[in-house]
């Protein structure tokens, strides 16, 4: 798809990688198993994940409330929300509340849609906490498109030092607090951040995040909450964690990303528990996390409504740091892969979100007065 400065970027890298991965593992598995009688309603864990078990299932304490949100293509108006506020307005129809988080996206650099570096949008942020929303921004290094722009080593030397800066600026002169998701889905290489990209070492990105996080700090950006947010990697084939991790002093919110591809069909929980637990357990204990995109597709056999279902179950039950959750609603195509994510795929799907949504653990839209910097979990209290 064309990609625009509030467009998301192609995962067709990620999603080829990680098939090519889980079929060459299921081969090993199989052969391993031969001659084992398998149910067919309990198919087996692939490569690592016949070593890894969810998160230990107890109860969230339900009187706290988690963020909720999305980030909403252009199939409502023909764009992204918040470039038109009624696709937003649209899609809190479809659900029947409001959202409390709005994520969307810029490179540093475009062409075409910026007129060369990208400023800050103070008009969109305005529209969104106009809207009761936090805005969730995800800003990127990267050029038009996740094309290259620098490589983490010259962010970190200095590189783009003068639009940082002026950008930095900008968002303290906004003076709200909003979310700030940089540089994200590091420990892979689809992205040109990305560890094993153009050169890139875990050591360059940490010194970049830093790098990035003091010029805001010099400035008095205080009003940013820091958002580090890896893929989910339940197969353990992308960079280690632990080496990617910038410090408890640069980072305010943890998160993850992650997608039921259909290749084979994964439940949320086995998506993103072992990654979950590596964050909340030796990462970053103390740390809330967010779940900054999710979504199914419909492909395969099984009903992607039943896996919307248990994703809201797993939530509530399996995962209790996590303080945040988007849907990833973009009809986003793949080299080969489904683009089907959005919750619109069936009246079923619709409703199943939409029952999953009701529950007032998910807060809706009263932030339009938040001051608090870093953004606190939810409490269901007034701000």
């Amino acid at each position: 798809m064309a990609v625009s400065a509030g467009a998301p970027y192609s995962r067709a890298s990620r999603r080829t990688r990680r098939t090519l991965v889980l079929v060459a593992l299921t081969v090993a598995v199989s052969a391993s198993l031969a001659g084992a009688r398998i149910g067919a309603t309990a198919a087996p864990r692939v490569g690592r994940r016949l070593a890894v078990r969810p998160p230990t299932r107890r109860a969230v304490v339900r009187t706290r409330r988690s963020y909720w949100g999305a980030w909403i293509g252009s199939q409502f108006t023909g764009a992204e929300a918040p470039f038109d506020m009624n696709a937003l307005s649209d899609f809190e129809k479809l659900v029947g509340k409001q959202l409390s988080t709005l994520n969307w996206s810029s490179p540093a650099y475009d062409g075409p849609d910026c007129g060369g570096y990208c400023r800050f949008q103070k008009e969109e942020f305005n529209a969104v906490r106009a809207a009761g929303v936090i805005p969730f921004f995800s800003w990127s290094t990267a050029g038009a498109g996740g094309s290259p722009l620098v490589t983490d080593a010259q962010v970190a030397a200095g590189a783009l030092d003068g639009y940082i800066t002026a950008w930095a600026r900008a968002a303290k002169a906004w003076g709200h607090p909003f979310f700030l998701r940089f540089d994200w889905e590091m420990n892979g290489s689809w992205f040109p951040w990305g560890v094993g990209r153009h050169g890139n070492t875990a050591a360059d990105y940490v010194a970049m995040w830093r790098h990035v996080h003091d010029i805001f700090t010099s400035v008095g950006a205080t009003n940013v909450t820091w958002v580090w947010c890896p893929d989910a990697d339940p197969t353990d084939s992308f960079a280690n964690l632990a080496t990617l991790y910038p410090g408890n002093r640069y980072v305010d919110w943890t998160c993850l990303d992650g997608y039921n591809e259909g290749r084979p069909w994964t439940s949320f929980a086995r998506e993103f528990g072992s990654t979950y637990e590596k964050i909340t357990g030796p990462i970053a204990p103390s740390k809330p996390v967010f779940i900054g995109e999710v979504a199914s597709t419909t492909r395969g056999s099984r009903s992607k409504a039943r896996w919307i279902i248990g994703m809201f179950g797993d939530l509530a039950t399996r995962f209790a740091q996590v303080r945040g959750v988007q849907w990833f609603d973009q009809y986003e195509s793949t080299d080969g892969g489904p683009a089907d994510w959005p919750i619109e795929t069936s009246t079923a799907d619709e409703a199943a979100f939409a029952n999953g949504i009701r529950d007032g653990y998910y807060e809706s839209n009263d932030y339009a007065s938040l001051r608090t910097s870093p953004i606190p979990v939810p409490t269901g209290l007034a701000r």
